[in-house]
């Protein structure tokens, strides 16, 4: 079911007390995972207890039943990203699906990917293992991947670009448009990772203009272990099977195997099939709400965070002033695992560490970062436990 909207008199959200593990806890993780809302939560225990039953193999009526549910979900994924659903695949997150697409696509000669330096280790990873040479695109001063020199860089030899639509530690948001048009000007292939963007962004894959797109589900109030790969059908449908088994052939014999088209020929086994029913639940509360709301209230919430913390001595804050619900930073004198340590004490939650992204860290000059990162249900209590947390940092390291 739907959450309803409210809004407070200043736009902000107003939807902490749908989400019970919250409370009064002052969670600024969201990047890492989202907390989940009671309407996601129902939806999978009810798909347990009480819908349970195998998709696309049984003939008895609940098994009919989850298998519609199953592709309903399907149908909701791809909408909500402005795709069909027959361009959609599901997969364990964002990690199985830029593995997918870095393993199957045919380098047809091209064997260089275009990477930036705000990368995810999982959209630099698997296109290493993948036999890719890695070009790394720098970044502009205030931290978005430089366009301008991804423009220089790309050449013949690069089969894919592929960028983070929005940073995990930084919170800057590309210009996915762009990005796509200088990619294909030299027939190269866009990959966008949006686990940060879909949760807090309205996409639309064809107004991009992209050719793959990768989000998890633990990140859009659902649950982990479910995530989604869409690409352009043409594409998709090229790629040979990612895993053999149940469910993705057409024939089997010892001599021969023949396969289905996609997106069914990537989804071997049995799938997570509770996972897809809470991520369409998680897909239907966000649009009940609206990712426009979504994106001005943490857009505020980012704007009043980093003016609170730029009033504090000794605090150094990374990326853009605009960036998208997260606000990276450090103590000057103190490693991030002991703030992060000192914020939980007063009981607020946030990431220390490299937060997979190494490379960044080199770029930043530092070896990790403290981050905090807003959801819809974040308010400007948590900003001002945070600011409290960081004053009390100060008076213990001195």
């Amino acid at each position: 079911m739907t959450a309803p909207v409210r809004l407070s008199p200043n736009s902000a959200l107003d939807v902490r007390s749908q989400f019970p593990a919250v409370g009064d806890w002052h969670y600024l993780d969201s990047a890492a995972t989202a907390q989940k809302p009671q309407a996601v939560i129902d939806a999978i225990t009810e798909a347990y207890a009480r819908d349970y039953a195998t998709v696309h193999r049984g003939v008895y009526q609940r098994s009919s039943e989850m298998t519609g549910r199953y592709e309903a979900a399907r149908t909701a994924a791809s909408k909500l990203v402005g795709g069909q659903p027959n361009e959609l695949v599901f997969t364990r997150g964002a990690t199985e699906a830029i593995n997918l697409v870095a393993r199957q696509l045919p380098k047809d000669g091209r064997n260089r990917v275009l990477l930036s330096q705000l990368e995810h280790h999982s959209n630099i990873v698997p296109w290493q293992l993948a036999g890719y040479e890695v070009d790394a695109v720098p970044l502009t001063p205030d931290g978005c991947i430089d366009l301008d020199a991804a423009e220089v860089m790309v050449t013949d030899e690069h089969r894919v670009i592929s960028f983070a639509h929005v940073s995990n530690v930084l919170g800057s948001i590309l210009d996915a448009k762009r990005a796509a048009e200088i990619a294909h000007a030299k027939g190269a292939l866009l990959l966008l990772d949006g686990c940060q963007a879909v949760p807090r962004l309205p996409v639309d894959v064809a107004s991009i203009g992209a050719d793959f797109y990768a989000f998890s589900g633990h990140k859009l109030y659902g649950p982990t272990g479910i995530g989604c790969l869409w690409g352009r059908y043409d594409l998709l449908n090229a790629l040979p099977p990612w895993q053999g088994g149940g469910s993705m052939i057409d024939r089997v014999t010892f001599e021969r195997t023949t396969f289905l088209d996609a997106p069914m020929r990537f989804e071997a086994g049995t799938p997570h099939i509770v996972g897809t029913v809470g991520l369409h639940a998680a897909i239907d509360w966000v649009e009940g709400l609206s990712l426009e709301a979504i994106h001005a209230h943490e857009s505020a919430l980012v704007a009043e965070a980093r003016a609170a913390l730029s009033g504090i001595d000794g605090v150094t804050l990374y990326g853009p002033e605009d960036s998208a619900g997260i606000v990276s930073f450090n103590v000057d004198g103190v490693h991030p695992h002991d703030t992060a340590t000192i914020l939980d004490d007063v009981g607020v939650a946030v990431r220390a560490g490299h937060h997979c992204a190494q490379p960044l860290m080199d770029v930043l000059g530092v070896p990790a970062t403290a981050r905090a990162s807003f959801a819809a249900h974040s308010d400007s209590s948590d900003i001002e436990a945070l600011v409290c947390g960081i004053e009390q940092v100060k008076r213990i390291f001195g």
